[in-house]
């Protein structure tokens, strides 16, 4: 059994800058950090390999530091590691980044199981697995709260429906995208942080892919137009208020009023 996990490298501070003509976030000088939700899928694709015996590969798909995430998931135990970079594929949507991802699946090729985490903490879309799903023609489950069962032809979930949960069973090949606290993500090991340092990781560009028609890929390829984008606003102001437990009572609510939170 070979399994896949998608994972991607995020800015760690709200405080990014955006490029103003295409919306796009300026990823290069900033701390980033593994997205907190591919911690969950990864931690799902080890167990699965502690009890099946499968092999574990992880793919990231961005610029040259986004290295630096598939170095922290060999620690963790992942067996080997991809990365697809190219500038064609700069700022891509959900619909371009899916569409790349799922050629780099397909040159890598034989994979039973691909999963994901649920969302980015940058994007919060919850859209590229299932689109992923899409292209390569697999059943995909998304939201997955609890692994039930796996055999060599299908996988049994819990799927997290909001109100109410559901059981589905999946024939294998199949995409998941993990919901948080499905498992206790682990600790990178720095043992295994040796054993790995000079673990090749492979590199795949545009002209590997099976379509690598440029047009298809990167803002050319992105249907999607951002309007604007922008940090939040940080205020630090603070107003302190006196009097008669009634009478702050009704400013504090005015206040609240005013400003639209309630």
């Amino acid at each position: 059994m070979r399994i896949l996990v998608c994972i991607k490298q995020v800015p760690g501070t709200a405080k990014v800058d955006i490029d103003e003509k295409t919306g796009v976030l300026k990823r290069s000088g900033v701390d980033s950090k593994m997205n907190p939700y591919d911690l969950y899928a990864i931690e799902t694709a080890l167990r699965l390999k502690e009890l099946t015996g499968a092999s574990v590969c992880a793919l990231s798909m961005g610029p040259s530091q986004a290295a630096d995430v598939l170095r922290e998931a060999l620690m963790m135990g992942v067996d080997e590691c991809a990365l697809l970079s190219d500038r064609a594929f700069a700022g891509a949507d959900v619909l371009a980044t899916s569409r790349a991802l799922s050629g780099a699946v397909q040159v890598l090729g034989g994979f039973d199981l691909i999963i994901c985490g649920k969302q980015t903490t940058d994007g919060d879309t919850a859209q590229v697995g299932p689109e992923m799903a899409e292209h390569l023609g697999i059943s995909h489950a998304s939201n997955v709260s609890e692994i039930i069962s796996c055999s060599e032809s299908s996988l049994r979930v819990d799927v997290n429906m909001g109100e109410s949960s559901e059981i589905q069973e999946i024939s294998m090949p199949c995409l998941i995208t993990a919901e948080k606290d499905i498992f206790v993500p682990r600790l990178p090991s720095y043992k295994r942080k040796l054993k790995t340092a000079g673990a090749d990781i492979r590199l795949i560009s545009l002209n590997d892919l099976p379509d690598s028609d440029p047009k298809g890929y990167g803002l050319s390829g992105s249907p999607t137009q951002v309007e604007r984008i922008f940090p939040p606003e940080s205020n630090s102001g603070q107003v302190m208020l006196r009097g008669d437990p009634e009478e702050l009572a009704e400013r504090i609510f005015n206040i609240l009023n005013v400003s639209k939170f309630i």
